[in-house]
């Protein structure tokens, strides 16, 4: 999606109305339309980035440096013991809206939202194969 078609770029250039919470230079946060739960915030960058995988890290620090503010202020006013913050990169994890951001979902006991965390385990040498081919690929970057 091009950077002026994207929803999110409209709402964060003022073109789109939204409960904005917060708008800073570089971010802006608004509460969700389809929430999770009273409260459910969502924290974008003003630029459009597709995913966490273009965001150059100074942008991004910048940009999550708002998260806990953010946080403690939906836990105080929401009431809720607890917090989400998710962030889905491609459409298989679940991204719908192609311009990076972050959810900050109240979360309170019983409150049935759960998340599905279907533990597994590495068979003998997997785990050690991985991290090795990981660690090479980050050195390679470098």
């Amino acid at each position: 999606m091009q950077a002026g078609s994207c929803i999110f770029c409209k709402i964060a250039a003022g073109e789109i109305p939204a409960l904005r919470v917060l708008e800073a230079k570089d971010a802006v946060a608004f509460l969700d339309i389809g929430p999770l739960a009273p409260g459910h915030l969502l924290l974008i960058p003003k630029a459009h980035y597709t995913s966490i995988l273009d965001v150059p890290p100074p942008a991004l620090s910048e940009l999550v440096s708002h998260l806990p503010g953010l946080a403690r202020a939906v836990l105080q006013v929401t009431g809720a013991s607890g917090l989400n913050i998710l962030q889905n990169t491609g459409e298989s994890s679940g991204q719908a809206v192609f311009h990076l951001h972050f959810h900050l979902i109240p979360r309170t006991a019983g409150d049935r939202l759960g998340y599905r965390w279907n533990a597994g385990s590495y068979s003998a040498g997997q785990g050690e194969a991985l991290q090795g081919r990981i660690v090479e690929t980050l050195k390679s970057r470098v």
